[in-house]
Parts: structure tokens; C-alpha cells; sequence
């Protein structure tokens, strides 16, 4: 396995990970009951996804 012949210099190693920065993940709108969820999955509040309930959620009272 090849090895390197030098060490990198710190300009060229952070120049590298300038782009390894982690990005916020977006959410969406509940068209059902207007709460932030992820989007393309099922609502984690109402159980439902495009219009229709998928999911049976308990209610927490």
C-alpha cells in the first residue's frame, strides 16, 4: 500500500475538509394538520401521507 512521500501542509488539508461541513436537513409543512416533518414520509403527529391515513397515532393526553 502506497504511503505519502510528505505530509500535507495545514492550507491543503483544511482546503480539503473546507466541504465536510454537515448541512441542516429541511422539513415541510403537514398539509393535514400544519406540524414540521420530513419531507416524502408519513406525518409522525397525524399518521397521514398525500391525503390519506396511513398510520393509526395514539393520542398523548
Amino acid at each position: 500500500m502506497a504511503n505519502p512521500k510528505r505530509r500535507h501542509s495545514q492550507k491543503r488539508t483544511s482546503t480539503r475538509r473546507a466541504h465536510d461541513a454537515l448541512s441542516k436537513y429541511s422539513l415541510s409543512e403537514c398539509p393535514n394538520c400544519h406540524e414540521r416533518k420530513l419531507p416524502h414520509r408519513v406525518c409522525p403527529k397525524c399518521g397521514y401521507y398525500k391525503g390519506r391515513e396511513v398510520i393509526e397515532v395514539k393520542e398523548t393526553s
